[in-house]
């Protein structure tokens, strides 16, 4: 028998499987390589060839005198072999799959396996019913290096893991984008094709960080958000963001570009609380930082084509990228393939190059923004990157000239967090910040504002929904608030109608909102009023997770997210301290602190009687916050045209004032 090294035709012993390769040219040449030492091995027998263009060059030489074919069609009608190699476009994925698997023989699949999940959906029918397998060409599924991991983890190496982040920055010239018709498209010819960084040439590590996080199949992923973006002249994202919360709620977040200024190996990084688990994927190393130490653990890896092989002859071998596998990766693909078209990188951000790889464009900065999204788990959206959309101001609160507020219109926010218009930042007069936005442990605060986790099953408050008897679920049922139209715009004040929208986008209710502001002595006072109308003609209800069953859990209306604080007093007349205050009715609170900029106070009253008759909703030990709760333990229902309001004032001031100070604020 000849050496692997210099030929590929070998006779293959009798009974041994036969193998045909569909797509030979560009990545299916190495689905022919990868052949020559299985071959040589009496593995296997590579049967024929499919291809529109007759091979030449290396390609003919790896193919060897065996039959060429222009399509499959003309393959399996002369012969069906064991297993078909299917290495073509994505948008062929699907059809050419169901042809091989009806056909009798077993297929190992390209990545993407489809162009959509309904395609995935019935493929995997189809592999059903004709009880042969599909192989996805996830390679890095074959790596030794997750038992290794999942090792670790178990052994509480990293502490509890606190999340899975990616980082892949590359590059990509306009040549390749040229190469095909194909390359860079979001559809043609009418069909889907999805040709983006994150759903092929780093589409890798977005399955290896979903496996790590235990999503694998469809079931697995509760959302999926995509933050798409290109600076190359083509369809499809070139540089984007995907979130992705696992049913179990773990957050998968990477940061993917092909617009770096020089291609660097991607990894999947595990985050824990006592250190992190690194995964080279390309290389199956593995580097941890724990409590041990720091190491470096090299692995081996599983071929995808001899374990399909295996399973082929002996059942009983699983495969270790099946195509029920590939779900959890193909909701991150649908939502791309949903998503609007990626935005183009503004020119201000990036600059064209022309060097030894070719000319291509490089976005300022996209490594670091890219490691962020990996590290903090969160969009490039989210974490403010340059090219991104950013909160639109509406308006600037002013007090003696000063700037004391800035209202915005909550663009740029994750739809996981419900936008909404809110104040942010909030200031007193000497200049302390007294207002936090998207903090990292609840992204969907937002300064000062009105959210409510319940309006007839929609949630526009962010996060998780509360279901009774379930308890916090990630739900696609976010929701938003929209700024609609100026009703008054005036020294001191502003009158503005907002739309509050369902998760489909429709206009549940509208709401009348004020702002007024003013000085108060040495401090500014701060209102805000807000009437609730229900324009539509069934019955609508609010409702929070206490109305939804969790005790003393009922925030939602007017909310105030506070920064980092120390030293917290928060009291109101007769009651002190977190516990005492949360829940009570009282016609005032006051919260005293100490914040990065320096110590203040912040005292809320209600405007009237109903607004007083709402609970006070206080936290401090978790997060520093406090609201007052329209819907405490039981929904709030507002009939066809009926409304309601809450009004609330605000005295925000420098220092920390006692007692006595917030009774004289309160009196006047």
């Amino acid at each position: 028998m000849a050496d692997a090294s210099t030929s590929v035709w070998f006779p293959s012993p009798p009974g041994s499987p036969r193998v045909a390769v569909v797509g030979v040219h560009g990545y299916g040449a190495n689905h022919l390589r990868a052949l020559r030492p299985l071959v040589a091995a009496g593995r296997c027998e590579l049967a024929a060839v499919v291809d529109s263009r007759t091979p030449e060059g290396e390609v003919a030489e790896l193919v060897g005198p065996v039959p060429h074919h222009p399509d499959l069609g003309s393959l399996l009608a002369a012969s069906v072999p064991d297993v078909v190699v299917v290495a073509t476009p994505i948008h062929t994925h699907a059809a050419l799959a169901t042809a091989a698997l009806r056909a009798g023989a077993h297929v190992l699949l390209e990545k993407p396996p489809t162009a959509s999940l309904a395609e995935l959906t019935a493929l995997l029918a189809v592999a059903a019913e004709t009880g042969r397998a599909c192989q996805v060409g996830f390679q890095a599924f074959g790596s030794h290096a997750f038992g290794a991991i999942d090792r670790l983890v178990q052994e509480g190496e990293i502490g509890e893991v606190t999340g899975v982040g990616g980082v892949g920055t590359w590059l990509r010239t306009v040549d390749y984008y040229a190469r095909s018709r194909w390359a860079g498209r979001r559809r043609l010819d009418g069909a889907d094709v999805v040709d983006g960084v994150v759903t092929n040439p780093l589409a890798h590590a977005v399955a290896a960080a979903l496996r790590l996080g235990g999503a694998t199949r469809q079931e697995d992923v509760a959302t999926v958000e995509v933050d798409l973006y290109r600076a190359h002249d083509i369809e499809a994202d070139d540089t984007s963001a995907v979130r992705v919360l696992t049913t179990g709620g773990l957050p998968v977040a990477l940061g993917l570009t092909l617009a770096a200024a020089e291609q660097t190996p991607p990894r999947v990084v595990v985050h824990g609380t006592e250190g992190t688990v690194t995964f080279h994927y390309t290389t199956d190393e593995v580097e941890v930082r724990g409590r041990r130490g720091t190491r470096r653990l090299s692995t081996g890896r599983t071929a995808l084509l001899d374990n399909l092989l295996d399973h082929v002859t002996d059942p009983a071998v699983p495969l270790v990228s099946p195509l029920a596998e590939s779900g959890a990766f193909m909701r991150v693909l649908e939502a791309v393939r949903t998503a609007p078209d990626p935005a183009p990188v503004p020119a201000e951000h990036l600059t064209w190059t022309t060097d030894a790889a070719g000319h291509h464009p490089v976005v300022h900065d996209v490594a670091q923004w890219c490691e962020r999204v990996g590290r903090e788990l969160r969009t490039f959206t989210t974490l403010g990157a340059p090219w991104a959309p950013r909160p639109r101001r509406l308006a600037t609160l002013e007090v003696d000239g000063a700037p004391v507020a800035r209202y915005v219109d909550g663009s740029g926010t994750s739809p996981l967090d419900s936008p909404r218009p809110h104040l942010h930042p909030v200031r007193t007069r000497g200049g302390v910040v007294v207002t936090d936005a998207a903090p990292p442990d609840h992204t969907w605060h937002a300064g000062v504002g009105m959210a409510v986790q319940d309006v007839a099953g929609h949630n526009l408050w962010g996060g998780r929904t509360y279901l009774r008897g379930r308890g916090y679920t990630w739900r696609a049922d976010h929701g938003r608030i929209t700024h609609e139209v100026w009703l008054e715009r005036a020294e001191g004040r502003l009158r503005t109608r907002l739309a509050w929208r369902g998760h489909d986008d429709a206009v549940l209710l509208h709401e009348v909102r004020e702002l007024t502001w003013a000085p108060a002595g040495p401090h500014w006072r701060l209102g805000l009023s807000a009437t609730l109308e229900n324009t539509g003609a069934t019955e609508l209800t609010l409702g929070s997770p206490g109305s939804n069953g969790r005790p003393a859990g009922g925030y939602g209306g007017f909310f105030w997210r506070l920064p980092p604080c120390t030293g917290v007093a928060v009291r109101t007349a007769e009651r002190s301290g977190e516990e005492a205050v949360h829940g009570s009715v009282a016609p005032w609170l006051a919260w005293s602190a100490d914040a990065a900029d320096g110590p203040f106070t912040l005292v809320l009253a209600p405007e009237d009687d109903v607004t007083g008759s709402d609970p006070w909703f206080v936290r401090v030990a978790g997060y520093p916050g406090v609201g007052s709760a329209l819907a405490w333990d039981r929904p709030l229902v507002l009939p066809p045209g009926g409304s309601t309001t809450r009004g609330f004032t605000a005295v925000v001031a420098d220092g920390r004032l006692d007692d006595d100070e917030v009774r004289a604020v309160v009196a006047r």
